[in-house]
């Protein structure tokens, strides 16, 4: 039995939950939305709000020139964890369950119109693991970003940016790249970047390698080559009757390991989504094909994804009816000198669920979903996804690609289902609270794999950004 105690510093934490729980009043004056990647906020006009109350004050601070200013911000996010029989029983019970705790803060310089200056501060613990915690659950402090950008527009019509650094990085509906918000360690690249932009398009082009967590303090590489990633990502926003349209090229280098190959990976994924969203309707479809080699096999795989969602505005609690679904490719063949198994790149962590029992390779799913809003800024859902393997001849993979088991000498493609219920409250903008229960029926193949027992989820969390 794994024991939780919370330290000082978890106490001091908790009791700026109740504060912003009690009250915002301090917050008064013009709001600016947090956004997924906290560099794209902008409090540049919170300068001409002679009425703001202290919060905005903290967030627009001059620095002399009239377009320079410092801005400050960060996140406090508390998660409790309890599963039954993980591993589908393969890894020991723990009556207790577990603590995750992350602290993110962050400054942001803006000095003049033309140079800015951002870096992020991350601090990931664990407390009441039976096992060892991965970097990733428990990374105790790390300089999570540090980069600069250069304004290089000679235009207002036309944005032309220079960043370099270490930063987050996340494009389109974060299938491929995203910032890893599920887990306790959001995730970075140390990158270069030219961004142009226009009315009617954006298109990045970059080059980047990905920042390894590590367990100790302040011990992250600068630029390590490990993992390397390159490409272009173009998007048209929706025009009139149009729907939106993303265009992208992505590199990456880096070691992968499957059931049929092992070794040092080099693939090219080329793909388009197409996306609309309107007060009642939302759809998105993703089509990626990827290329390349993996040692000595050629790399030829696939992934076609949607996801389509109804708004009823039938009543005060606007129902909304959605259905996703995945085809994600596996390896047809072994020993063929050909891999079919289609790599995620760097995708969200919860991929299907913060409960994160399986990632996106050799993957077939169907999920329904429901969701109710309820009064007092409360929120109800619930999701219901069915698995299969895509092929009999490759395996079962985690979302942070490890073999989950290798599939070999079963034919069985039914992986289970999983039924999932959360309940979301946000008393005001800066606080997010949501109470979560998952549970993972095994079907034949997880059975016969010597992984039988159902799974058990029951999350709290309680976040915090300012």
């Amino acid at each position: 039995m794994a024991a939780i105690r919370l330290s000082n510093r978890h106490r001091r934490a908790w009791c700026l939950v109740a504060i912003l729980v009690a009250g915002t009043g301090f917050c008064s004056g013009q709001e600016t939305g947090f956004k997924t990647l906290r560099y794209e906020e902008d409090y540049g006009s919170l300068s001409a709000d002679s009425s703001a109350g202290l919060y905005p004050r903290i967030k627009h601070l001059p620095l002399g020139h009239r377009r320079s200013y410092l801005s400050v911000g960060g996140e406090v996010r508390y998660q409790y964890f309890w599963y039954k029989n993980p591993g589908w029983g393969a890894e020991p019970n723990d009556p207790d369950g577990f603590v995750l705790s992350r602290f993110l803060t962050q400054a942001d310089f803006h000095l003049g119109g033309r140079v800015r200056f951002f870096t992020q501060l991350q601090s990931s613990m664990a407390a009441g693991m039976s096992a060892a915690a991965s970097p990733v659950d428990e990374n105790p402090l790390d300089i999570h970003q540090l980069m600069m950008d250069f304004d290089l527009s000679a235009k207002k019509s036309k944005g032309l940016l220079l960043r370099i650094g270490r930063q987050e990085l996340s494009y389109g509906s974060q299938r491929l790249i995203s910032v890893r918000e599920g887990p306790n360690s959001r995730q970075a690249f140390d990158a270069a970047r030219v961004v142009f932009t226009r009315e009617y398009v954006r298109a990045d082009a970059f080059y980047a390698t990905y920042v390894n967590a590590r367990n100790q303090i302040f011990d992250e590489r600068l630029w390590d080559g490990s993992s390397r990633l390159w490409g272009s990502y173009i998007v048209i926003p929706p025009l009139s009757r149009f729907p939106g349209l993303d265009l992208y090229y992505l590199g990456v280098r880096k070691d992968g390991t499957f059931v049929d190959e092992a070794g040092r990976e080099q693939r090219h994924s080329v793909g388009t989504r197409i996306w609309k969203s309107n007060n009642r309707v939302s759809a998105d479809v993703e089509a990626v094909y990827q290329f390349g080699r993996l040692a000595a096999a050629h790399i030829r795989a696939w992934t076609v994804s949607m996801n389509a969602s109804y708004r009823l505005n039938v009543n005060r609690l606007t129902p909304v009816l959605g259905i996703k679904s995945e085809l994600v490719s596996g390896d047809k063949r072994h020993g063929d000198g050909l891999l079919n198994t289609f790599n995620p790149l760097y995708p969200r962590g919860a991929y299907f669920g913060l409960a994160s029992l399986i990632g996106p390779y050799n993957l077939t799913d169907v999920h329904p979903y429901f969701q109710l809003g309820l009064p007092r800024h409360i929120t109800w859902s619930v999701d219901y996804d069915v698995f299969w393997r895509m092929s009999r001849h490759d395996g079962l993979y985690a979302v942070n690609g490890a073999l989950i088991h290798n599939g070999l000498g079963i034919h069985s493609k039914s992986i289970g289902r999983q039924l999932g219920t959360d309940i979301g409250i946000e008393p005001n903008r800066f606080l997010d609270l949501k109470l979560e229960f998952t549970w993972f029926d095994t079907g034949t193949f997880l059975q016969r794999a010597g992984l039988g027992k159902p799974i058990y989820m029951a999350g709290f969390t309680a976040a915090i950004k300012y």
